[in-house]
Formats: structure tokens, C-alpha cells, sequence
């Protein structure tokens, strides 16, 4: 198949793109930046520079590769994230989750594409009820205001596909990543903070966080452009574990001391509102679905292995 990824030299794209390869598809893989072209060559793709929020320059890129299959992959999302100022943070990976997916999906429309796959998060679950969710569990109807635009941006990006009558819909709601590219692996933001003790525990750390390597999550997204069918995959480990148990873990596999523990309010003037709702309400996923429908698992089912590894 031809395979259109957009945002093919993020950290799933990198992965991604040479994993399609080596299956057999035509990969056309699209940056915004024009000094990236090399770089998708050695991962093996067709280099496509195009700027995501333009709609016209996105037109023309995805009507010249003409893919069976466009991959929606873009983000924004900084290095080291003020959790302070979350809106600001992550404004421009809102208006690729909004502007950017229309802008994909209209271009798809127009050559044919078949399947449309796009990058959701598990994040946006109700931080009510149990503990990990399905796919059919709600979004957060009431999420605190500074990750309000974020998650209005990603049911956008949700219904936005998965309405696209045209096409085969398909979005990935992906878990908290680590490894190669991310801020969780070695010599990354995390474990340097970990290490320095600047990433403590929040109240009870009742927060259940899902993970995903971004090899498995590369590997889920190639099962779901072969045969995936319309709907929405939880793709995460087989582990959700609360962020008083995972921390702690983290932190002795890097030899640091264990984190320290401070109270909400204390979290609050340190990391906002939003800080404390990812440490202390936030919901994981289940990847029954992934693993039965896809017939995807991953190789580290367990952050506890997978963090050592990375």
C-alpha cells in the first residue's frame, strides 16, 4: 500500500516509517521542516515538506503521493512542559489535533483514501468511575480549565475521523510514551528530574497512568493501517499502575532516592491545577480491544521491564 504519515519525523514517526518500509509499503512521509528530508530518506520514505496548518500546502502534498493510507501523526507537544501554563504549552499540538486533522481528512477526501489513521491520548477519559477505562467509557466532561482546550481539541480530532463517512476511521488513543525520542528515557527530562528529586509524589498519587513504548506503539499503528476497521483502540501496556507505584519504581531502577511526597495544595502552587489532576485523578485504559481486534501485543507489556530497557 501507498502510506501517507504526516508528522512522520516525531517520535512514533521515526519509528513508524522504517517499520512500514520493511513490511512493504510506499511510504511518503511529511515535515514542515525542509532540513528534515534527509533524514526520511534514511528512514526510507519519499520526503514531503508541507506546512500542516495550510491547507492548500497540504492539499497538493497529499494529492501528489495519492496514498491508500494517510497516518496522522502531528504534534507540538515541547520538551519540558510548564504544567503551570498547560494551555499555552500545548496550543500549537491543539491546532493540529483541530486545523491540522480537518485539513488531512479534506485532502484524504479528495484523492480517496480508504483509511485514515489518526493519534488520539487515553488521557481524555472521565476522571470518575473505575479506575481503567474502555473505549467506550466517556471523555472528561468537566476538565479543570487549564486542559479544557486539550481535550476539546482531541474529541475534535475523534469525531472529526471517526464521522468521516468516506473512509475508514481510526483513532489510536495512545498511552504515556517512553523510549527513544521521548522525555521518558535515558538522559531524558523524567528520569533527570526523577534523579534531582524534582518530580514528587502529589498527595496519595491515586493517578493510574497507562504506558506504551513507542516501539509497541509504532507496532500497533502498523496492525491498525493493514487491518484495522473504524473505532477507537486503546494502545498501552498491559499494566495501568497508579503514580504512587510506578514513581517510586522509576526511581529505584535509576538509583535515586524515593520521591518525596507533598501535599496537594503544596503540588498545586508548584504545577497548577493541571499538575495535580495528571497526579492525582487521571484514569488508565485497557488494550483488551487492540490485542483481540488488532492482534497486536506488545513486546514490553510492563512499564516495570520497559522502563529498564529504555
Amino acid at each position: 500500500m501507498r502510506v501517507f504519515v504526516a508528522g512522520a519525523t516525531g517520535a512514533i514517526g521515526r519509528q513508524l516509517v522504517p517499520r512500514l518500509v520493511a513490511a512493504g509499503h510506499e511510504v511518503h512521509g511529511m515535515t514542515r521542516s525542509d532540513s528534515k528530508r534527509e533524514l526520511l530518506r534514511t528512514l526510507g520514505a519519499v520526503p514531503v515538506v508541507a506546512d500542516a496548518l495550510d491547507a492548500d500546502q497540504v492539499a497538493a502534498a497529499v494529492g501528489r503521493a495519492e496514498p491508500d493510507v494517510l497516518v496522522h501523526q502531528l504534534t507540538a507537544i515541547p520538551e519540558a512542559i510548564d504544567m503551570r501554563h498547560m494551555e499555552r504549552e500545548f496550543a500549537p499540538t491543539n491546532r493540529l489535533r483541530t486545523e491540522g486533522t480537518d485539513h488531512l481528512l479534506s485532502a484524504a477526501q479528495a484523492v480517496g483514501v480508504r483509511r485514515f489513521v489518526a493519534q488520539g491520548n487515553a488521557a481524555v477519559y472521565a476522571r470518575t468511575g473505575a479506575d481503567v477505562k474502555v473505549e467506550d467509557d466517556p471523555a472528561d466532561p468537566s476538565p479543570v480549565p487549564e486542559m479544557r482546550p486539550n481535550v476539546q481539541a482531541m474529541v475534535h480530532l475523534e469525531q472529526a475521523v471517526l464521522n468521516a463517512g468516506w473512509t475508514e476511521g481510526i483513532v489510536l488513543r495512545y498511552g504515556w510514551f517512553y523510549g527513544p525520542g521521548t522525555g521518558l528515557t535515558r538522559g531524558g527530562e523524567i528520569p533527570e528530574l526523577v534523579r534531582k528529586r524534582k518530580f514528587p509524589v502529589l498527595g496519595e498519587g491515586g493517578a493510574v497512568w497507562s504506558f506504551i513504548h513507542v516501539g509497541d506503539a509504532a507496532e500497533a499503528t502498523v496492525a491498525a493501517i493493514e487491518h484495522g476497521t473504524r473505532g477507537v483502540y486503546n494502545v498501552v501496556d498491559d499494566e495501568p499502575a497508579k503514580v504512587a507505584e510506578w514513581l517510586p519504581e522509576l526511581a529505584a531502577q535509576l538509583g535515586a532516592k524515593r520521591p518525596m511526597r507533598v501535599p496537594r495544595f503544596v503540588g498545586r502552587l508548584a504545577a497548577g491545577r493541571a499538575g495535580v489532576v495528571m497526579m492525582t485523578e487521571l484514569r488508565g485504559a485497557s488494550n483488551a480491544k487492540a490485542k483481540r481486534e488488532l492482534g497486536w501485543h506488545p513486546a514490553h507489556p510492563s512499564w516495570r521491564q520497559g522502563f529498564a530497557a529504555a
